[in-house]
């Protein structure tokens, strides 16, 4: 069964870093991209990065682009997401999601995704 487990979110000052980790299993992770979204209180679900499954190339949400980095490691069945200069703006529950085919270059469009974990509350507070 596809499952799909975040982690590593928390509450962290302004200007601190984070480091969440989707770990996945029932599948195998190196033929899919992964996206990484992320939700605010009262707001829309948005694209915040992904990763494709072939050549690893990456694309960010300008508001997030130089500050996180995403990255995958399929001998470990896991993707992540590094965040630096956190901003209050970034609270959110994040999730990560896996594209619906095999081997496309990754788009930040969750209509192209259509497995998601439970998500993991990033809170960025003085």
């Amino acid at each position: 069964q596809l499952q799909l487990v975040e982690s590593g979110g928390g509450l962290v000052q302004p200007g601190g870093s984070l480091r969440l980790s989707c770990a996945a299993s029932g599948f195998t992770l190196s033929y899919y991209a992964i996206g990484w979204f992320r939700q605010a209180p009262g707001k829309e679900r948005e694209g915040v990065s992904c990763i494709s499954a072939r050549d690893e190339s990456t694309k960010y949400a300008d508001s997030v682009k130089g500050r996180f980095t995403v990255s995958r490691d399929n001998a470990k069945n896991a993707v992540y997401l590094q965040m630096n200069s956190l901003k209050p703006e970034d609270t959110a529950v994040y999730y990560c999601a896996v594209d619906k085919f095999m081997f496309r270059v990754c788009e930040i469009n969750d209509d192209e995704y259509d497995h998601w974990g439970q998500g993991t509350e990033v809170t960025v507070s003085s």
